[in-house]
C-alpha cells in the first residue's frame, strides 16, 4: 500500500477519508498535517488510525502520494514547504482550482508527477464525480497508483486542464444549487402526508428520472417540458435562472487561472 499524506485537514480531506473508510481501506498509512489542532482532533475522533501533526510537515509531505488540500491563497507557500520532502517517485495532487500544473511546476522544478483533481461532496458516500488532469510528464506507474487510490471516491473522468474550473462549478459546487430545494420538497412531501422514507424514495427516483428524461429521451427541451402540463413554478423560472447567471458566471471567472 502506498503511503498517503494530506496537507490540510479540512472538509475535502474528511471527504477522502470517509470514502476510504467506507470502502474498507486501512487508514494507518495516512498522515495529515494541519496547523489547527482542533481540525486534527476532529479528524482523529472520526478516523482513529490516521497520523496527525500540527508542527511536523515531514511525514505527510514525504508520503508516496501527497494531496494539497489547501485554499488557493496558500498554494504557492505550501508547494515551497513540501518540496524538500519529495522524492522522484512522489505524486503531488492539487485539490484546488486556479493553480495550473505549469504554475505548480514553477515552484517544484522538473518534478514529473503532478495531477489536479476536483473532488465532489458525494465522494463522501463513494458516489462522486472527481475529474482529473495528469501532467504529461507523469510516470505511468505513478498515474496508475493515483487512479487506483481514487476508485473508492466514485467516477474519475480524465479531462483537459482548462476544464477543471468548469467541473468545479458543476460537479463540485453543483450540489449546493439543489440541496436546499430538495430539502424543501421533502418537507412539503411530509406535510402532504408522506412518511420521511416515502418522501426520500420518491424524490430520489424523481430526480434521477428528471435528469435522464432531459438528456436521454430524444426530445428537445420544449418536448420534455411538454410532458408535464402543470408547471407551478413557471412564473419564477426566469428569476431562478437569472440567479444562476448572476452568481455562477462571476464566480467561474474568479476561480479561472
Amino acid at each position: 500500500m502506498k503511503t498517503i499524506g494530506f496537507i490540510g485537514g479540512g472538509r475535502v480531506t474528511r471527504i477522502f477519508l470517509n470514502a476510504f473508510a467506507n470502502s474498507g481501506m486501512e487508514l494507518n498509512g495516512i498522515s495529515i498535517y494541519d496547523p489547527n489542532p482542533v481540525v486534527l482532533e476532529n479528524l482523529k475522533q472520526l478516523f482513529a488510525d490516521i497520523t496527525v501533526s500540527t508542527d511536523d510537515l515531514s511525514r505527510a509531505a514525504g508520503s508516496d502520494i501527497v494531496f494539497l488540500a489547501v485554499h488557493p491563497p496558500f498554494m504557492m507557500d505550501t508547494l515551497s514547504a513540501v518540496k524538500p520532502f519529495l522524492s522522484a517517485s512522489s505524486v503531488i495532487v492539487s485539490l484546488a482550482p486556479k493553480f495550473t500544473v505549469e504554475k505548480m511546476a514553477s515552484v517544484l522544478g522538473d518534478f514529473p508527477n503532478i495531477a489536479r483533481i476536483n473532488p465532489s461532496a458525494s465522494s463522501y458516500i463513494n458516489q462522486g464525480i472527481n475529474p482529473v488532469y495528469y501532467a504529461e510528464s507523469m510516470n505511468p506507474e505513478a498515474r496508475k497508483s493515483l487512479t487506483n487510490l481514487m476508485k473508492p471516491l466514485g467516477a474519475m473522468p480524465e479531462v483537459e486542464e482548462p476544464k477543471i474550473e468548469a467541473y468545479a462549478m458543476i460537479s463540485a459546487m453543483g450540489h449546493t444549487y439543489f440541496w436546499f430545494q430538495i430539502r424543501k420538497l421533502k418537507e412539503l412531501a411530509v406535510s402532504f402526508g408522506m412518511t420521511e422514507k416515502e418522501a426520500e424514495e420518491v424524490i430520489s427516483g424523481m430526480m434521477d428520472g428528471t435528469v435522464k428524461t432531459l438528456f436521454h429521451s430524444g426530445l428537445d427541451y420544449d418536448g420534455v417540458t411538454d410532458l408535464v402540463p402543470v408547471k407551478p413554478l413557471a412564473p419564477v423560472e426566469s428569476t431562478i435562472t437569472g440567479f444562476f447567471d448572476e452568481y455562477l458566471i462571476a464566480l467561474y471567472h474568479k476561480i479561472k487561472p
